[in-house]
């Protein structure tokens, strides 16, 4: 099972990091909700549990709970800038649809 970060991912979650001045680095879970069902949640992470796996790219940590996991195996996370948007996005292999606003997905 692997989670991957571009380049550009991992540059924008070290900026974020060295503003909060602590962490060890970021937790990608996938929670119910949206129109479609799962959605993607980021948050900084202080410690990890026990049933965490932590995929280290680019010097960055990404923290990924059991549950979740099997939602994201095979997850390429983007960080792209579109004129004034900016935002993560998530080209998961396991998504069989995504709603119109693209805040959620269905597997």
């Amino acid at each position: 099972m692997a989670i991957t970060l571009t380049n550009s991912a991992s540059e924008r979650i070290i900026g974020f990091l060295a503003n909060r001045g602590s962490g060890i680095g970021i937790r990608l879970s996938v929670q119910t909700t949206g129109c479609s069902g799962l959605g993607y949640n980021i948050e900084f992470v202080d410690n990890t549990n026990n049933d965490d796996s932590v995929f280290e790219q680019n010097g960055v940590k990404l923290i990924i709970d059991a549950k979740s996991l099997v939602y994201l195996d095979g997850t390429e996370v983007d960080f792209v800038k579109e004129g004034l948007n900016e935002g993560f996005e998530f080209n998961n292999p396991n998504a069989k649809a995504e709603c119109g606003c693209g805040e959620s997905f269905t597997v």
